[in-house]
């Protein structure tokens, strides 16, 4: 089975600047790492192979990513919504994918154990693998090829949310707070999951 890692960084980030002036992703963490490198690096540290998608007007994600060894593809359509920047980092992964991670570029606090945790659950069969902590799922969720036809189906701002609603979904109990701290406020940055 060939799992590729899919790290959404499209996405324009307007609760964390109205303005548009500042990209969330590539604002600095306390440790120094920027946000998107942060998430990179975790799913690199599991994946052999992680494809990153990015927007037609990206402001240096993508080289941020490249530089780290993330296979970068433009969505033309991302400004559409995450659905659209899904089915297109799926589609990019095709014909050598079977299987798929699919995490956020604003979630830089994930375990790597987290990541290689789903990607076992799916080698063992999951069609679906969603990590959960103290009984709440949070995210990456990770795919099976039984998903593609819905995952290439996805469109606009609809996310996968609803695939993992309507079909059975295996929970891997990872005890990592970091499946639920994204960066949605420059607050945010100064926050780490684990640390209260």
């Amino acid at each position: 089975m060939a799992l590729v890692g899919i790290l959404l960084a499209a996405g324009k980030g307007r609760r964390f600047d109205p303005s548009g002036a500042r990209n969330k992703l590539l604002q600095a963490l306390p440790g120094g790492a920027m946000v998107v490198e942060a998430s990179a690096r975790a799913l690199l540290a599991a994946l052999p192979k992680v494809s990153a998608v990015v927007g037609p007007d990206d402001t240096g994600v993508a080289a941020q990513l490249e530089a780290l060894g993330c296979e970068v593809t433009v969505c033309p359509d991302a400004d559409t919504g995450m659905g659209a920047s899904l089915a297109h980092a799926i589609s990019h992964s095709l014909p050598d994918a079977d299987a798929w991670l699919v995490a956020l570029g604003d979630m830089p606090h994930l375990r790597p154990s987290t990541h290689a945790a789903l990607a076992a659950a799916i080698a063992g069969g999951a069609g679906i693998a969603v990590p959960v902590t103290e009984g709440r799922r949070g995210n990456p969720v990770a795919f099976g090829r039984l998903h593609l036809a819905a995952l290439l189906a996805l469109a606009g701002d609809e996310g996968a949310r609803r695939i993992v609603k309507s079909a059975p979904v295996t929970e891997v109990e990872v005890g990592d707070p970091g499946i639920f701290g994204d960066v949605d406020t420059p607050a945010d940055l100064l926050i780490r999951p684990d640390s209260g």
